[in-house]
């Protein structure tokens, strides 16, 4: 865990964030009922509540599981951290470093630290993160979640998704970004430019922003009356290697694209180099579009046109929607979709036979 802010003010100085949990109310599910529930001890059922070592993993789901269907919250006054807690799936620092910013503003304006924590590489994070205790925890492409959330709500900890791979569990807040309207508008832009034999190369068919760009440009070539073919779609896993190979493989065709819509921009890199190995010029042989207007974006040669999706405000947003849930307010809104918008640059043109 690495702390933005390790000076940052405790106690009531986190200004806006509570940090004591209010008392039991009558009716209320007890420590005492939840360890009877799962035949385990009280002390044991506080083990798994703090994330703390020293449980059985059979023991520790059958008291997750417990605490899930009981809707446990807790009770006892409980001091916490003066942080937020951002755990992405996989620390990718081209998005890290945006979405980071945008949550380091927010907080650093509570006298909020900032801690970071990538799951992939860490089983436990959950245990940790219930440790430190911060104000509320921010997943960052994250899946359901519904275990992680059940625990995090059991201990008084409130968790927003940003982005997330999968359809988030019901009452998770979500904030992410108009993938649909992007892809939309990205397929547009070619569609306008006089291309029809255009390839898209989509992200993993279970990623929710991925299959929002490839319905968006699905919608975009249906209504111009341009066919999708299937030799022309492709998935990967939004990397380079990936848009190298998909690229290498769409130009060696009998009849290729005349223009490539990227999900993400490492894959609109990748094709750029599939183009160069191949011999073929952008955007004077092959048009290409990516999304997410990184900073490499504008560096490459051309300059890439892309969908900027806004990953800074996305943190803001994500941050603003954590506090207002741990000082115990009502979000006027539990899904939060940001605009995107198309950013034109030299990796467009005309294709050679319109």
């Amino acid at each position: 865990m690495t702390a933005v802010d390790p000076a940052a003010p405790t106690g009531r100085a986190a200004k806006g964030v509570p940090v004591a949990r209010r008392g039991r109310r009558r009716g209320e599910t007890t420590v005492a009922v939840v360890a009877r529930l799962a035949g385990v001890s009280a002390p044991t059922v506080s083990k798994v509540l703090n994330g703390h070592p020293g449980v059985a993993a059979e023991t520790r789901e059958r008291v997750e599981q417990v605490l899930r269907e009981q809707n446990y919250r807790r009770p006892d006054a409980v001091t916490q951290a003066p942080m937020l807690e951002v755990a992405f799936q996989a620390l990718e620092s081209h998005l890290a470093i945006e979405i980071m910013r945008g949550v380091a503003q927010v907080a650093g304006a509570r006298q909020l630290a900032v801690g970071f924590t990538e799951t992939a590489s860490a089983p436990g994070w959950l245990d940790q993160v219930l440790r430190r205790r911060p104000v509320a925890v921010i997943a960052v492409y994250g899946a359901a979640m519904r275990r992680e959330h059940a625990r995090l709500a059991a201990s008084g900890i409130p968790l927003v998704a940003l982005d997330p791979t999968g359809e988030p569990v019901h009452s998770v807040p979500s904030v992410g970004a108009a993938n649909w309207n992007g892809g939309l508008t990205a397929t547009r832009h070619l569609l306008e430019l006089g291309h029809r034999r255009i390839a898209m190369i989509g992200g993993p068919p279970g990623f929710l922003a991925a299959r929002a760009r490839l319905d968006g440009f699905r919608a975009a070539m249906d209504a111009a009356g341009a066919p999708v073919e299937a030799s022309l779609l492709r998935s990967g896993t939004l990397s380079y290697e990936d848009g190298l190979r998909h690229g290498r493989d769409l130009l060696a065709l009998s009849a290729p694209p005349t223009a490539v819509f990227c999900c993400n921009d490492l894959l609109a890199l990748g094709v750029y180099e599939a183009a160069r190995r191949a011999g073929r010029r952008v955007p004077d042989d092959l048009s290409v579009v990516g999304f997410d207007d990184l900073e490499f974006a504008r560096w490459s040669g051309p300059a890439l046109t892309t969908v900027r999706q806004p990953l800074a405000e996305m943190g803001a947003a994500a941050a603003e929607l954590a506090l207002t849930l741990a000082a115990g307010d009502v979000p006027p809104r539990l899904r939060v979709e940001l605009a995107t918008d198309l950013v034109l640059r030299a990796s467009t043109a005309s294709p050679f036979a319109a």
